[in-house]
């Protein structure tokens, strides 16, 4: 099957490189290509395209402004093609947060001989394309307050998520007090853009979001998530039951560095069967299998593990693969998982 992909940039140049870049691939087809949001809308009611790649910054309407068209009134796989500065940055991390799938530096695609930045956006574009979207449900306008018990309250939470996976982060989040336990999140994304989300995140959510850093302390009230794609997070013993993050060295897991399933296993094999049951590990949407065998290493010693359900997917892969590994042991649709953190629920699948 052959995916019909729509280009919208104001420049001449970026639309001639996406189109190149794109149609070296045998699976991909450029269908159209539209210099400002006004032309791309009747090109999309026309030809229907399977995704777009969006500029941010256009004359008129600008990228996000139309991307959240886009996603109220025809909701359409998109990827952004943006600058890896400050501003581009930040209007990426908005446009995952609206609902994009994915995202590209402009910088990585100027090189001028086929690189590996050819893989990456050819792979996005087969990721968006299998993306479903879903209603949306309203999100909590701040975090409630939860009488836990300590039994029902997790010492630590350990979350991975890829395509969608933002959007889904930020539904999640929003549920958690300030003072929640210490969270550790790897988000497949590209590098240039994982500071980006982190601010965004630390903007609207209670605790306190920011980039991981070797050596940091797991405490409460706290929200790290893994930087750029060059290291795995995991997370490593800090003296007498104490917690820390780490940053190391290796190749990628089931396809990905950082990775989930990386993340997940050190927290397993830190633990051990003795405090398994202090650990959460949540599975949000994304492709592939990564964070599954992960989620099985820690279902062994006790910790409560929740995937997230087909029905509020953009991506069924890693839930569905940690699902029929039989490592969920609950299986939730998104706007439960924030609240369910504190209040465990029944096993939905088998």
């Amino acid at each position: 099957m052959t995916i019909s992909v729509l280009v919208v940039d104001d420049s001449p140049l970026m639309r001639a490189l996406l189109q190149h870049r794109l149609e070296q691939q045998p699976d991909i087809a450029v269908i159209g290509t539209a210099p400002d949001a006004a032309e791309a809308r009747q090109l999309i009611k026309t030809l229907d395209p399977d995704v777009v790649t969006l500029d941010i910054e256009m004359p008129g309407m600008d990228g996000l402004s139309f991307l959240e068209k886009i996603m109220q009134l025809r909701p359409t796989p998109v990827i952004l093609v943006s600058g890896a500065t400050e501003a581009g940055a930040s209007a990426t991390a908005r446009g995952l947060q609206l609902g994009a799938i994915g995202c590209m530096p402009k910088s990585q695609l100027r090189m001028t001989a086929q690189t590996g930045a050819d893989c990456e956006l050819a792979g996005l574009v087969r990721e968006a394309a299998k993306a479903r979207f879903h209603k949306r449900a309203p999100r909590p306008a701040s975090a409630p307050s939860f009488a836990a018990s300590a039994r029902s309250r997790p010492e630590v939470i350990v979350i991975g998520a890829s395509t969608g996976g933002v959007e889904a982060l930020h539904t999640v989040l929003a549920s958690l007090p300030a003072d929640c336990p210490p969270t550790l999140i790897v988000q497949h994304i590209n590098g240039c853009f994982a500071r980006a989300i982190a601010e965004s995140l630390d903007r609207v959510m209670q605790p306190r979001v920011m980039l991981a850093e070797t050596d940091m302390p797991l405490t409460p009230g706290t929200v790290l998530l893994a930087p750029g794609n060059e290291r795995h997070l995991q997370v490593a013993t800090a003296g007498s039951r104490g917690l820390r993050c780490v940053l190391r060295e290796g190749d990628p897991v089931a396809g990905h560095r950082p990775s989930v399933d990386r993340l997940f296993a050190s927290l397993a094999g830190t633990l051990g069967a003795e405090r398994g049951h202090e650990a959460l590990a949540i599975l949000l949407t994304g492709m592939g299998q990564d964070g599954a065998q992960g989620m099985v290493q820690l279902a062994s010693i006790g910790a409560r593990t929740i995937a997230q359900d087909q029905a509020s997917c953009v991506v069924f892969g890693m839930p569905r693969a940690a699902i029929e590994l039989g490592a969920a042991g609950e299986v939730l649709p998104l706007d439960r998982i924030g609240p369910a953190i504190f209040t465990p629920g029944k096993v939905l699948y088998p």
